[in-house]
């Protein structure tokens, strides 16, 4: 999984939006708010990674049981996925 070529993520105080850039803007209007959690994923999807890895960079990370991480994880793929964020 790869986030497109175009899309930025930055923290403004305590708080991380994805903005979009360049010919981004066209298809992308506004931003997306995320904790401090899907900024880590997201960091890790514009690099390029797998949900195996995502999964074992998230236990590395946090403290949270390999379910609920993996549950989280899913659920944040999705969100991503419904923006038409990947390559």
């Amino acid at each position: 999984m790869k986030i497109k070529e175009g899309f930025i993520l930055r923290q403004i105080a305590d708080s991380y939006v994805v903005v979009p850039v360049g010919q981004a803007t066209i298809d992308f209007n506004g931003m997306m708010n995320l904790n401090e959690t899907g900024a880590f994923l997201f960091q890790k999807m514009i690099e390029g990674t797998t949900k195996e890895q995502l999964l074992s960079d998230m236990l590395a990370e946090y403290d949270v049981d390999k379910d609920k991480a993996q549950k989280d994880i899913d659920a944040f793929v999705e969100k991503v996925r419904k923006e038409n964020l990947f390559e």
